[in-house]
């Protein structure tokens, strides 16, 4: 792992965004995320820009394209090769994560996909998985967007702005992502009580409606 980011900071120039765009390309579409996460490769070129080898605009532009086609390309595996992805040998011992990541889709297929793209398993299973389930592409594409352009945004700022001070980045990057998924899941609770309150409260006149002779 760090022989991989050691190497990554003696490039420079053009070959920084090829880089950083395979790697985030590959860890959506072909699963590489199990051997370098595509967050790692984002806040690595982050760091590069503050050390003025690339530009970081350009850098945001690459990292949330590379992430958004890598996705597409992962969910255009999973519509055509069908469930059979499930038994590839990269997946074959994360089958319990599988099926909590199938379960999230089935229910909330939308808010799935974009947080998914924060958490490293997720992010590169889950376009497949998405593609499994049949999801229509348009709904995936709109989600999928909406998390490149935030995720794609975020890290590579974040190691922008830490600047040289890459090691202290690594330990942050855990953090964020436990306190934005506690966010999330503390968000999707309270909407989901409050519209089990509403459907009760609909649903009670009804019910005194049905009682009457």
């Amino acid at each position: 792992m760090h022989s991989i980011t050691d190497w990554l900071r003696g490039l420079s120039g053009p070959v920084v965004y090829a880089v950083v765009a395979a790697v985030v390309f590959a860890e959506d579409a072909l699963f590489f995320g199990f051997v370098l996460p595509g967050e790692t490769a984002a806040v690595l070129g982050g760091v590069l820009a503050h050390q003025g080898r690339v530009s970081i605009g350009w850098l945001i532009l690459t990292v949330v394209g590379a992430a958004v086609v890598g996705d597409s390309v992962g969910y255009e595996i999973g519509r055509r090769i069908g469930p059979g992805i499930l038994d590839s040998r990269p997946l074959r011992r994360h089958r319990r994560r599988l099926a909590e990541a199938q379960d999230l889709i089935r229910r909330r297929g939308p808010v799935a996909v974009f947080a998914g793209r924060f958490i490293a398993f997720f992010r590169a299973t889950m376009p497949a998985l998405a593609g499994v389930s049949r999801m229509p592409y348009p709904r995936f594409l709109l989600f999928n967007a909406l998390g490149g352009m935030t995720w794609g945004t975020g890290f590579p700022l974040l190691g922008y702005f830490a600047g040289s001070a890459y090691s202290r980045v690594e330990g942050i990057v855990g953090r964020t992502t436990a306190i934005l998924l506690a966010a999330l899941v503390v968000v999707a609770l309270t909407v989901w009580q409050l519209r089990r309150r509403r459907s009760g409260r609909r649903s009670r006149p009804r019910d005194d409606h049905d009682r009457r002779p």
